[in-house]
């Protein structure tokens, strides 16, 4: 395959983690977003910091040879992370069980199956984890974003 070719499905698939998540959220609801938002700005910074982390100890490579967190690590980081954060949170927050079992899941088909499905397609690749240790990674930050809300709910109580 071409490096021209891996260029434009790269930036094809880039465009499409971002965009489409984010449409998502037109139908989430004005009060959805306003509650959940904070949350999810937070998940979005802390999730930057840990890609920028697993892109310098290498854990996964993109197959763009050009190595740039910028065009890398950053569209997953700002396109699929608060959308989804903010839809898990509106139909579980209040239910914790229920809320890390809908993380459990969504993580499980990203470290599992669709890491492979992206591989096939030549997008990305672990390397430095197995599918065990990235599914550690994307799922303990759901912890970190129920606490967050759950703080946002408390201090929006006493205000």
């Amino acid at each position: 395959m071409n490096s021209l070719m891996i260029k434009t499905r790269h930036l094809l698939f880039n465009l499409s983690i971002i965009v489409i998540p984010w449409l998502s959220l037109l139908f989430i609801g004005k009060r959805s977003f306003k509650r959940y938002s904070f949350a999810g700005v937070i998940i979005i910074i802390f999730e930057i910091i840990n890609h920028m982390y697993g892109h310098k100890r290498n854990w996964w490579k993109f197959y763009d040879k050009r190595k740039s967190f910028f065009k890398d690590e950053l569209p997953f980081s700002i396109g699929p992370y608060m959308p989804l954060s903010m839809w898990l949170l509106k139909y579980s927050y209040g239910n914790f069980k229920k809320f890390i079992l809908l993380n459990v899941i969504a993580d499980g088909l990203f470290a599992f199956i669709i890491i492979d499905v992206l591989k096939k397609l030549k997008i990305i690749r672990l390397n430095r984890l197995n599918h065990f240790q990235f599914f550690i990674y994307l799922h303990y930050k759901a912890y970190l974003l129920y606490g967050v809300q759950y703080l946002f709910e408390k201090a929006r109580k006493f205000s």
